[in-house]
C-alpha cells in the first residue's frame, strides 16, 4: 500500500438487489414489501470486510432499508463509517418536481438522523440523477441542510450522466454545497468511467487498478469508488423477463466482487467521503 497517494473514498449504495433502476419495469414497489430482503445480511458481510480490513467508508441508505434495518444503520456508525442518504425508495430524480424532492430528502434525513443519533451530511441521487436539467436538486440539498452531494456522473450513458460537468470537486454557483462527481479517467482526450458497479466487475482487475492509480498519480485526487451490496451476492434470486442489457449489466461476475473487494482494500487507502472531503466536524450530532 503506497502510504503517500490521496485517501480515496471508500462508498456503498444501500439498496436491495430488487430495488436497482433497471428492475423497475419489472418489480413495483409496492411489492417490495413481499419480497425476502437480502439487503441488511449482504450489508453485515461488507461491515465484517471493512473492519478485517480497518476502513472506514461512507454509507449512502435508502430510507426503506433504515425504517427496516435500524440496528444496521446503528452499527454502521458504532464502527466508525458515515451514514448518508440514498433518498427513501430509489425513485430517481428526474422523476421528481421540487417539492417531491424536497419531501423525499426531508423525510430520509430525518430518519436517518433519527436512528444514527448523527447529522447526515451527504446525499447520493438514485442512478446519479442530478444532471444539466436538474440542477435545481443541488438547490434544495442545501436548502434542506446538506453539505455535499455525490451524484453526478460526468460520462454519456443511457441512464444517467453529465458530461460536461466537471470530474473532481466543485461548488455549483452560488451555493456551499460541494458536489463530488463519481471519478472518470482520461484517455487521450476522452473521459472514461470505472470506479466502481459493473465497470468494477466488468474490467479486469489490473486495469481497473491501473486507473485508480492515475487518477491517483497523475490528476493528484482520490477516487470515488462505489459499490452495491447485491454486488457480492451471487445467490440471489434471478428476475424473470429482464432485458439481456438488463441481465448482463446487474449479473456479470457478481461471484469475484468480494474476492476483488478485499484485495483493493489491501492494496489503497480508503476512507469517509466527509472524512476526506469535509474534515470538520467528524463527529457531529444531530440537532
Amino acid at each position: 500500500m503506497n502510504t503517500s497517494s490521496p485517501i480515496n473514498a471508500m462508498t456503498i449504495d444501500v439498496e436491495d438487489y430488487f430495488q436497482v433502476s433497471a428492475m423497475e419495469p419489472y418489480v413495483e414497489r409496492s411489492a417490495w414489501d413481499a419480497i425476502t430482503p437480502r439487503v441488511e445480511r449482504n450489508t453485515q458481510r461488507i461491515l465484517d470486510l471493512l473492519a478485517e480490513h480497518d476502513t472506514r467508508a461512507t454509507f449512502f441508505t435508502l430510507g426503506w432499508v433504515a425504517e427496516r434495518f435500524p440496528g444496521l444503520l446503528r452499527r454502521m456508525v458504532d464502527e466508525g463509517h458515515e451514514v448518508a442518504s440514498h433518498g427513501w425508495s430509489h425513485v430517481r430524480v428526474v422523476n421528481q418536481g421540487p417539492a417531491e424532492f424536497r419531501a423525499d430528502v426531508t423525510r430520509t434525513k430525518a430518519l436517518l438522523e433519527d436512528v444514527t443519533g448523527v447529522r447526515v451530511r451527504g446525499y447520493r441521487a438514485a442512478s446519479y440523477s442530478i444532471g444539466r436539467d436538474n440542477l435545481w436538486a443541488l438547490n434544495v440539498l442545501a436548502e434542506t441542510g446538506h453539505d455535499y452531494s455525490s451524484s453526478i456522473f460526468p460520462i454519456h450513458h443511457d441512464l444517467y450522466g453529465m458530461p460536461e460537468a466537471p470530474r473532481f470537486p466543485f461548488h455549483p454557483e452560488g451555493l456551499d454545497l460541494l458536489e463530488i462527481p463519481v471519478t472518470t479517467v482520461m484517455l487521450g482526450d476522452r473521459k472514461l468511467p470505472f470506479s466502481g458497479g459493473g465497470w468494477f466487475r466488468l474490467l479486469p482487475y489490473q486495469v481497473f487498478r491501473m486507473a485508480l492509480r492515475r487518477v491517483n498519480r497523475v490528476d493528484g485526487q482520490p477516487v470515488i469508488f462505489y459499490f452495491h451490496p447485491w454486488e457480492i451476492d451471487p445467490d440471489q434470486p434471478r428476475q424473470p423477463g429482464i432485458s439481456a442489457k438488463t441481465r448482463f449489466r446487474h449479473y456479470v461476475n457478481l461471484g469475484r466482487t468480494e474476492a476483488r473487494l478485499h484485495r483493493l482494500l489491501g492494496e489503497f487507502r480508503w476512507g469517509r467521503m466527509d472524512e476526506i472531503f469535509l474534515p470538520a466536524d467528524r463527529h457531529e450530532r444531530a440537532a
